[in-house]
């Protein structure tokens, strides 16, 4: 099941160079190309105060885009380069890189945790500590899974969740080699103090 690609409004920028770009600055536009794909590049303008909600929201160079241009068509694109003002740190101009259905793509996923009564730890009051909520993975443009789902059946008191444990989609793999941790149950508090007194 794909996830929902997120869509980016843009406008097609006419002129080139300096010039124009300053313009679009100047009425509040941040100007960027399109390359890739086997097609011509695309001179383009996004809309600045949009354009910085979503740099600040985070994770802007991992994301999948749907990118929507007034007489041309939708493609899926993901920044390759951010120039920023040296001084406000704002950004000033921005690289954008088309890709296919049959790219592969660096992007973060949400981890679902299911199964929390089936969890024997989880019902002695052991506590769900999640170390990552989402994970970095390679997928296919065209095939990108909404979620990975971390089945909790069987966890106890102590139990280590890591990357190898997931049953990811076919096609995907995390980004990182070594095997690292989603999450693990923790005993509660109360009985780490009682354990903690007892060895007094």
């Amino acid at each position: 099941m794909a996830r929902e690609i997120p869509d980016l409004i843009a406008t097609a920028r006419t002129g080139t160079g300096k010039g124009a770009a300053r313009q679009a600055r100047r009425d509040g536009q941040v100007p960027g190309v399109v390359y890739g794909g086997g097609v011509d590049p695309l001179a383009i303008n996004l809309d600045f105060n949009k354009l910085l909600t979503k740099l600040r929201a985070g994770r802007f160079m991992s994301t999948l885009f749907n990118l929507k241009v007034e007489g041309q068509d939708d493609v899926r694109v993901v920044c390759r380069g951010v120039q920023r003002d040296v001084v406000k740190d704002l950004p000033v101009h921005i690289d954008f890189m088309r890709l296919k259905r049959t790219s592969r793509v660096n992007l973060f996923i949400h981890v679902e945790f299911e199964n929390h009564k089936a969890a024997p730890g989880l019902k002695r009051g052991g506590v769900l500590t999640v170390v990552r909520a989402e994970v970095e993975l390679n997928v296919l443009a065209g095939d990108i899974p909404s979620q990975i789902v971390v089945d909790l059946t069987g966890r106890e008191i102590g139990d280590v969740i890591h990357i190898s444990d997931v049953q990811l989609p076919e096609g995907v793999k995390p980004t990182i080699d070594r095997d690292f941790v989603i999450a693990n149950i923790s005993a509660p508090s109360g009985l780490i103090s009682a354990d903690n007194s007892a060895d007094e």
